[in-house]
């Protein structure tokens, strides 16, 4: 065997004496150090310059290892736009306080995720339990929007989803309903990660719009007061917002560590949990959906059991106490029907 044809074939084992030569690695050629899932979030986060920092390559090469990690998992990666240094909400709308409230109603409903063509059971029941509890405060727990056109997920193949005019268009419908029957009651909407989308594709596309009206999601819906977080009744009351911790045991989790009553929505569970402690007993609340989990904005799930359920939650608070949380949970979606106070209740 010649030496050439030895270096002719990679993994050749050279017998004449003739070393090979140990191949240089180019740059570009390097294996990453990271996982795809590390990669996509490292590069959203902290944009290409970060990821080549970590990986010691080239812009370039980062350019390319991002095209072959949206490939493989099937999303695309978008850097955010370091111009961009306001939060999606000013410091004065993070968070609502209502530390006055001793005695009162709150009604909070969560991820209606609203799609043309269809009015969920759990909407038509929030509608009437807004005329009917005559609640102090109603909260929309954030995904009202679902906005699919401006996810960074792909389309599932030619899916016919609303586009975002329409969207907003039916969700100004559905919550001038709420608001038409809700009397006096505050109208508080945190947002969600599928509200958020509106704000944050403006900002990183379309950065010199900021401030213009009408760039800003509240801009269509004046009515409701946004924010991360509401919190009501002081330290022994309750906070609302639209996630924290996440998993099948986030309602205990998440008045574990947030050391209050947390009612969250984003898992469409519907369920309560209590916490006791020496404080006392607190609750991990999980609004469920006023969406029917059935319905096509959920098609990416592709058909599998959903441990999902259709309702909302009712707050009551008396002597400055919260009481137990109250669920609304649609028994029937097809007839109408929900469970309250063990009544059945058709809309």
């Amino acid at each position: 065997m010649h030496a050439v044809d030895a270096f002719k074939r990679p993994g050749t084992r050279v017998y004449s004496g003739a070393r090979r030569a140990p191949a240089r690695r180019s740059r570009v050629s390097r294996k990453p150090k990271l996982s795809d899932e590390d990669f996509a979030a490292l590069y959203q986060a902290k944009g290409p310059g970060a990821v080549s920092d970590v990986l010691g390559c080239s812009i370039r090469h980062v350019h390319t290892l991002r095209q072959e990690v949206e490939n493989r998992l099937g999303i695309r990666l978008m850097a955010p736009n370091t111009s961009i240094k306001e939060d999606p909400l000013p410091p004065s709308e993070a968070r609502i306080e209502i530390d006055d409230f001793t005695d009162g109603v709150v009604l909070v409903g969560s991820d209606a995720h609203y799609w043309p063509g269809y009015k969920s059971t759990a909407h038509r029941a929030f509608v009437k339990f807004a005329k009917d509890l005559k609640p102090d405060i109603i909260v929309l727990n954030g995904d009202v929007l679902d906005a699919p056109s401006i996810s960074r997920h792909p389309p599932i193949g030619w899916e016919d989803a609303p586009t975002l005019d329409r969207e907003i268009e039916l969700v100004q419908e559905r919550l001038g309903e709420i608001a038409a029957n809700a009397g006096r009651a505050q109208l508080i909407w945190p947002l969600g990660n599928h509200d958020a989308r509106f704000n944050t594709r403006l900002a990183m596309a379309a950065p010199e719009y900021r401030n213009v009206e009408g760039t800003r999601l509240v801009h269509h819906f004046p009515e409701w007061r946004p924010c991360w977080s509401v919190a009501i009744g002081g330290v022994n009351g309750a906070i609302i917002k639209h996630r924290f911790k996440g998993g099948i045991h986030a309602t205990h989790n998440n008045t574990l560590w947030g050391g209050r009553s947390i009612v969250t929505g984003h898992l469409h569970s519907l369920k309560v949990t209590p916490f006791t402690d020496y404080n006392g007993t607190r609750f991990g609340v999980d609004c469920g959906t006023l969406a029917y989990p059935g319905g096509p904005q959920f098609r990416y799930t592709e058909d599998n059991p959903l441990n999902w359920r259709s309702g909302f939650v009712v707050l009551t608070w008396r002597k400055g106490r919260l009481l137990w949380p109250e669920i609304v949970a649609v028994a029937d979606e097809k007839a109408g029907e929900v469970e309250w106070r063990g009544s059945l209740i058709t809309v």
